[in-house]
């Protein structure tokens, strides 16, 4: 089982995730959504698309843009359609 953690809260477990570029995507379903906010920040790479982020919020501490998806990958990166993956201090661990 792969978890990613953050301020000692889980923030998403799963048997089913799909790992690009050294990074663990957990399905979107995985998610513990009370922790996850809307963010408007956006980067683009040049073979998986555009991606979005969500900060993560636990009490009063916020990590911005610690989580992102990308909502339509190219066609290369189809594996990864309705995941999400981390970074920004948190840690996943299996």
């Amino acid at each position: 089982m792969m978890r990613a953690m953050w301020n000692d809260t889980v923030l998403a477990e799963s048997n089913d995730t799909v790992v690009v570029e050294g990074n663990h995507y957990f399905p979107a379903d995985s998610l513990r959504r009370e922790y996850f906010r809307d963010s408007d920040h956006h980067s683009v790479c040049p073979w998986k698309g555009t991606a979005s982020y969500y900060d993560l919020v636990v009490g009063d501490a916020v990590n911005p843009q610690a989580a992102w998806y990308y909502p339509q990958p190219k066609d290369a990166a189809a594996q990864i359609k309705g995941r999400v993956a981390f970074w920004h201090g948190v840690e996943v661990m299996g």
